[in-house]
């Protein structure tokens, strides 16, 4: 079962150190190791760690590790010393999340020296213990009568339990005010795995009892090891999903945000073309932008703006009549209001321009349709003008002057 699992757990583990690390590498650029963040670097290190205790337990490299030291069954201490190192990681990580700053460091620092000072004892314990038999899959079981096997496995498990029982409580608690749904569901996911753990802790636990009072649970060897590659797992995970959450949303926002720039190009560059001095700067060349993976955030501000700015200077040109057929038109066609709103404006827009070419100004002009929207986020106007974007179509250019009627501009209804 061990090593069936332990390869899984490895991969997972791997995995997320890598992508860790390589967003610890891309903070630290061109800034001090002062502005590292110090939750990353916690949860980079204890997946690191993480994945090289389920390496070493691997029983082909627990031989190998063995034979290089010359001690038998040294990988014992070694992997559990980094599960060790681990949950004082994982805890670490949950202060940074969930207090301040100073805080979150004192307890850091002491979750650390604690888990030095179990490390140490656990490598004492083990000296005493002079294990001369290699035992790669029922080491915990072979040496259960020995006396001081069993000071270690209290130490360790005892520790691990705490731990667990710890991050279950804390994690649970913690879901229920988290800022984002993603941590929320994170520190759900860290509860369950570190609640399927204790029964890991519990049979190796049990083994050292029964050994003394005359029972076994040697035939819950290979559910103690699925229960903690299985705990361990969810819990890394659960830590993850914050991390992929946010990678996704910047990912989903940089496709969004050229998609729009590029979406709303007709809209900007034909009110641009009636009006020039709406341009603050000159536009950038997306594929440049694109080609370097760089971020179209401002620019895409600029064109917002930019066609904000255009429909101010058309203003004067909306005509109340060619509102009304347009209201009409659309109307007919059943859209839904907001659907509806933009594709009047649209219509607007297209009309306003014949106007506004000819200098033929409204004496009383209309408002915009979409003016009675609520766009009082960046979100919903960025989605308004795409929906206006998606109506409008350019005028040809020899649409002449008379033209007032919507129903001749040659625009979707």
């Amino acid at each position: 079962m061990k090593d069936i699992l332990h390869p899984l757990c490895l991969t997972i583990a791997g995995v997320g150190f890598l992508v860790l690390f390589r967003d610890l590498i891309r903070s630290r650029r061109g800034a001090d190791t002062s502005s590292t963040d110090p939750a990353l670097l916690a949860l980079t290190v204890s997946f690191l760690a993480s994945a090289l205790s389920f390496a070493v337990s691997i029983t082909w490299v627990w031989i190998h590790i063995d034979q290089l030291f010359g001690v038998p069954n040294i990988v014992v201490p070694i992997a559990q010393s980094l599960v060790i190192l681990v949950l004082a990681l994982q805890a670490s990580v949950l202060a940074y999340w969930s207090r301040p700053a100073p805080e979150a460091r004192q307890r850091s620092k002491h979750l650390l020296i604690a888990a030095v000072a179990v490390i140490t004892g656990m490598a004492v314990l083990f000296m005493l213990l002079t294990p001369a038999t290699q035992r790669p899959t029922d080491f915990s079981l072979y040496y259960a009568h020995d006396p001081a096997y069993q000071a270690y496995v209290l130490l360790y498990f005892g520790t691990y339990s705490v731990a667990e029982i710890y991050l279950t409580w804390s994690c649970w608690k913690y879901s229920r005010t988290a800022a984002t749904r993603s941590i929320a569901i994170g520190l759900r996911l860290v509860a369950i795995g570190a609640a399927i753990t204790l029964v890991y802790s519990g049979i190796r636990i049990g083994a050292v009892v029964g050994s003394e009072v005359g029972f076994s649970v040697d035939q819950y060897n290979d559910l103690a090891w699925a229960c903690g590659d299985v705990g361990a797992t969810l819990t890394q995970i659960g830590y993850f999903i914050p991390v992929l959450a946010t990678r996704f949303g910047a990912a989903y926002t940089y496709l969004h945000e050229h998609y729009a720039y590029a979406r709303l190009g007709t809209l900007w560059k034909t009110l641009t073309d009636a009006d020039p001095s709406i341009v603050l700067q000159a536009p950038v060349d997306q594929r440049t932008y694109l080609k370097e993976r760089k971020s179209i955030h401002y620019p895409l501000i600029r064109r917002r703006t930019e066609i904000r700015d255009g429909m101010r200077v058309l203003r004067p040109y909306l005509s109340p009549a060619a509102r009304g057929e347009a209201e009409t038109q659309r109307r007919r066609a059943g859209r839904s209001n907001e659907s509806r709103l933009a594709a009047v404006t649209a219509d607007q827009i297209r009309q306003a321009l014949v106007l506004h070419g000819h200098g033929n100004r409204i004496a009383e002009p209309a408002d915009f349709a979409d003016s009675t929207l609520d766009l009082d986020t960046v979100r919903a106007e960025q989605k308004h003008l795409l929906r206006v974007a998606s109506f409008f179509t350019p005028l040809p250019p020899d649409t002449p002057a008379a033209l007032t009627s919507t129903s001749t501009t040659g625009v979707r209804s």
